[in-house]
């Protein structure tokens, strides 16, 4: 295609030399989008595994930048998001304790009077059904008639010492750790249009930027196996930083005549308080993680312990109606048959708080919460939230930008410049 079309300051304009700009738009695309694939693709490693890497880039495969960094990101969601929107304990007040509470009141009452019953008779068979009908009645409307106080001192108790029972930052690491899809999610739709944005200026700033590598191809004499593969690895390294940069930065508006500059990402400042919070609110920090971390995480015996140290004098107080009874029937599993009574309650505890249909509500007071304070950061530590998901990794970026402009500037020069 070097076809002569006219002449300018003494250089041939030929239909090979007017394509550069346009194939550096479509370098400028291709790169921009394949680096932003980059970050997210593949979820699992493809490839083959060394025992080496060269400055953390694997030599033969690829897994993406975020969820090969799962830990990791999960402790940037962490220390740039959640730990500046609220502690475990704000989160855990903004679930409406009382609220659950009552809940667990209204959903246990039945369970609770069939739990004393298989209890006592699993420790003595004979007892219970012994028992006269009014005593049994007795100890089940003294347990009925106490349960919300006590219940609602457990909730209190727990919101007392969550910060203890619930380590938010271990919790998010070894959630996200264990679903790299999420973390993804959570990347890709805080950042949709900013990541959007990357891709699509690639094609304007690469037909911009690609002047520079025709002016070079007409009006010097560098050879075209170099001045065009060498001009398109610049536009591929360029359109990926510029846009980069633009998401980002200025951090503060800045007012250039008619013109006001301010970091794309930063102008959706409300837009994207919204969409974290309701992906951290109903995906991450749900009723659900943090009961099964209060239980079966490494404060879990805590946890057990503060729930059945507070509900031990209740036991005490209304199986109390029947101690002379059981006493004789039961000797010393008496203490056992308490133990197991608070056991028990513990685990109606648990099933009553994670049941989904009532926490849904209590997810988006949470949510409502962390939206509300996430609106008002100041604007370098939300930048922060998205920027520092890459900002340690963007060089690879920027080097695949400027590794796949080369190579495409090398096709170009054979298939539109006849080989230079």
């Amino acid at each position: 295609m070097d076809t002569r079309l006219f002449g300018l300051f003494g250089a041939d304009i030929t239909v090979g030399a007017i394509l550069i700009p346009v194939f550096a738009g479509v370098i400028g695309y291709g790169t921009n989008w394949v680096a932003i694939k980059m970050m997210f693709l593949p979820i699992d490693f493809w490839g083959v595994k060394m025992p080496f890497t060269l400055k953390g880039i694997p030599v033969i495969g690829w897994q993406g930048i975020i969820p090969s960094k799962a830990a990791k990101m999960g402790s940037i969601t962490v220390d740039t998001g959640l730990s500046k929107l609220g502690t475990m304990s704000e989160f855990y007040q903004a679930l409406e304790p009382e609220v659950l509470a009552a809940h667990i009141v209204k959903s246990s009452r039945d369970e609770m009077h069939q739990l004393i019953d298989d209890i006592i008779q699993e420790e003595y068979p004979d007892l219970w059904r012994q028992l006269p009908g009014p005593v049994k009645q007795a100890v089940h409307q003294r347990i009925e008639s106490e349960m919300p106080d006590i219940i609602k001192q457990v909730m209190n108790e727990i919101g007392d010492h969550i910060d203890r029972l619930v380590d938010l930052k271990l919790m998010v690491i070894r959630f996200l750790e264990a679903n790299p899809r999420l973390i993804n999610q959570i990347f890709l739709e805080v950042g949709a249009k900013e990541f959007r944005f990357v891709i699509n200026s690639g094609a304007w700033l690469g037909f911009l930027l690609g002047f520079g590598p025709m002016a070079v191809y007409l009006f010097t004499g560098v050879p075209d196996l170099i001045a065009v593969p060498v001009g398109a690895a610049l536009v591929g390294y360029l359109t990926n930083w510029i846009a980069l940069k633009v998401i980002f930065e200025p951090l503060d508006p800045k007012k250039i005549g008619p013109f006001t500059f301010f970091g794309i990402f930063l102008k959706r400042q409300a837009e994207v308080s919204i969409v974290f919070s309701n992906i951290i609110a109903q995906k991450v920090l749900t009723m659900n993680n943090i009961v099964r971390t209060m239980f079966n995480g490494p404060d879990g015996d805590r946890t057990q312990r503060l729930i059945a140290d507070s509900l031990r004098p209740v036991v005490e107080r209304n199986v109390g109606v029947a101690r002379p009874l059981v006493r004789v029937a039961a000797g010393t599993s008496y203490d056992s048959i308490q133990e197991n009574i608070a056991a028990g309650a513990v685990g109606t505890t648990v099933e009553a708080l994670t049941d989904e249909s009532f926490v849904t509500e209590r997810q988006q007071k949470l949510s409502d919460l962390m939206a509300s304070r996430m609106r008002v950061l100041p604007s370098r530590e939300f930048a922060a939230m998205l920027r520092s998901a890459f900002e340690q990794d963007e060089w690879i970026l920027i080097a695949v930008g400027a590794f796949l402009g080369f190579a495409a500037g090398v096709v170009q020069v054979f298939v539109t410049l006849g080989g230079g």
